[in-house]
């Protein structure tokens, strides 16, 4: 049987186009048998992983893809950048652990939220991207459609949930009940990522009742890592700068650079 039509029944969908371009430089660098092999199954490897990655951040619906790379740790220095670099190992999500952002908004919660879920995806755990006005949207139309049961049981598929913007609007007392009825679903299944602007202290007001606001936590923060960020907003930084904010006036060259000041008192908890 000739080579084509070998790779085609493998269904090599990567490696037939760039096969000449390996035969050369295999040529060229004198590559044994067993290093071209290796290098031509790499090459396929990689086109169907990138694929398959592609694949998953369509279904995981994030709003834009952020990299750890992108994240100016510079900017908020109570972050302890060992934890989120253990943490993107991707090692949570096998564990099913759960990761807890807390801080002011614009601190950068999202950014390592999705940061972290991207690095998950690479890995090769299916990833859904919600914000909790979104997520208790589709539990309130499902329960109304009597296929609640469904929609839970299709919340529990992904490897990693990420929930953003808790505690931006409050919950009547039926919303955080199915909020707790998809934390429970999930508890020591899958992992959650979840943004809050609010300290736990304050979830009772969030959830509209304490009971259930206890619960959740219990069952969140069973097998998790919180990591609660102090600091300045990103993006009153960059009006700030433009001395578009009362009292502030633009910042000449040079001046971007100074100290940031930050409560080195911030809690970085793993449990």
């Amino acid at each position: 049987m000739e080579l084509t039509g070998m790779m085609e029944r493998l269904k090599f969908d990567f490696l037939p186009a760039r096969l000449d371009s390996l035969c050369e430089q295999a040529s060229k660098e004198d590559y044994t048998y067993r290093e071209f092999l290796s290098a031509a199954l790499v090459l396929e490897w990689g086109g169907r992983h990138q694929k398959s990655l592609e694949g998953r951040l369509i279904q995981a619906r994030l709003p834009w893809v952020k990299t750890l790379e992108q994240f100016d740790f510079s900017f908020q220095p109570s972050i302890d950048r060992k934890v989120i670099r253990e943490l993107s190992g991707g090692a949570f999500a096998e564990r099913a652990e759960n990761i807890i952002l807390l801080g002011p908004p614009g601190v950068g919660k999202t950014h390592l939220a999705i940061a972290l879920g991207f690095k998950a995806a690479e890995a090769g755990h299916r990833l859904l991207f919600q914000s909790l006005e979104q997520l208790i949207g589709r539990l309130k139309k499902a329960q109304q459609e009597n296929r609640l049961d469904r929609q839970l049981q299709q919340f529990t598929y992904p490897k990693v949930l990420i929930i953003d913007e808790v505690g931006y609007l409050p919950l009547s007392h039926d919303e955080a009940s199915l909020f707790f009825r998809l934390v429970a679903r999930r508890y020591e299944k899958a992992s959650t990522i979840l943004t809050s602007n609010k300290s736990f202290v304050d979830w009772g007001e969030v959830f509209n009742d304490q009971v259930i606001a206890t619960a959740i936590l219990d069952r969140l923060l069973h097998h998790s890592t919180t990591l609660n960020i102090k600091g300045e907003s990103y993006r009153l930084k960059e009006k700030r700068k433009a001395g578009l904010l009362p009292g502030t006036r633009a910042s000449k060259p040079g001046e971007e650079k100074r100290a940031v000041n930050a409560d080195q008192g911030d809690e970085i908890r793993s449990s």
